[in-house]
């Protein structure tokens, strides 16, 4: 049983990223793990593991634009089945 089942990547494209104030607001207000937010001011990669991607996306897209969006079931992949 995986506890955070979907595999959250994706690109923010913006002005004035902070990868600090963005990890620490997804740690503060989203359950999951394997968190990485990593960039600069402008991009900034993000890989998360989660049960509400939506909500991490939504997050994300009030930052910037956001892209090179990937959600895998982990739990499917887990199964032999596609993610």
């Amino acid at each position: 049983m995986i506890e955070f089942r979907y595999d959250t990547q994706l690109l923010i494209e913006g002005e004035d990223l902070d990868e600090d104030a963005i990890r620490d607001y997804i740690l503060a207000n989203f359950k999951g793990d394997c968190l990485l937010v990593a960039g600069d001011d402008e991009l900034i990669k993000l890989h998360f593991h989660t049960n509400e991607p939506w909500d991490v996306m939504k997050y994300c897209r009030s930052l910037g634009e956001i892209y090179d969006i990937v959600v895998e079931d982990m739990d499917r992949q887990t199964r032999g089945l596609k993610g």
